[in-house]
């Protein structure tokens, strides 16, 4: 039986899709607001529109080169599955540039994937029901039922082993420092979603 709880969410969720976009229409918003020089969200600043413009270049590139392995795209094309994938994202993060557009390449290979993008700073209320560790931490991907809003996984906001690292550095030096912060980025650029992908695939059914 539904609670009053799981019925609340479930209209959160409707909500955020309510509010959301293609990823198409995610990157037309992004490549737009670099012509701007601004960014997504509440703080728009000089930093903000510069990481936006680095995330652009990032996507493009990504979604030009991402692969994936003929064996694991076989295995996605014939599941069965009904599902809605929304993203929780704003455009200055590097991670969600990394991760959104293996995302997309893994969504478009089935047609009952349908692969939705919202901003974080315009859907709080879905947000705060997906927090890691307390924190409103992005990208965020949030795992449905098409037909009965089900949430059937969460994923992020890093990639496993990014994650690890992350942790691990933290334990280390209590922060992330900005030679770590470029460090990220050349796994990223060496691991070319590769984790994203054998993380996901488990969690599809």
């Amino acid at each position: 039986m539904e609670t009053l709880k799981d019925t609340i969410i479930k209209q959160i969720i409707q909500d955020g899709l309510d509010n959301s976009m293609s990823y198409t229409e995610y990157r037309e918003l992004v490549s737009t607001l670099v012509e701007k020089n601004a960014n997504t969200g509440h703080e728009v600043t000089e930093a903000l529109a510069n990481y936006t413009m680095l995330n652009n270049k990032r996507m493009k590139r990504w979604d030009k080169t991402i692969k994936v392995g003929e064996a694991v795209s076989d295995a996605i094309k014939h599941k069965s599955i009904n599902q809605t994938w929304i993203i929780i994202t704003e455009s200055w993060c590097g991670d969600a540039a990394h991760v959104m557009p293996v995302i997309n390449k893994m969504a478009a290979l089935n047609d009952g994937i349908d692969f939705r993008v919202v901003l974080r700073d315009q859907n709080e209320t879905l947000m705060d029901q997906f927090l890691t560790n307390g924190s409103r931490s992005i990208a965020k991907l949030i795992m449905l039922d098409t037909d009965s809003k089900e949430v059937l996984g969460t994923y992020g906001p890093r990639p496993s082993t990014a994650t690890a690292l992350v942790n691990d550095y933290k334990v280390q030096h209590g922060g992330l420092t900005p030679e770590f912060k470029e460090e990220l980025q050349h796994w990223y650029n060496k691991d070319k979603g590769q984790t994203v992908i054998a993380d996901l695939l488990p969690l599809m059914g």
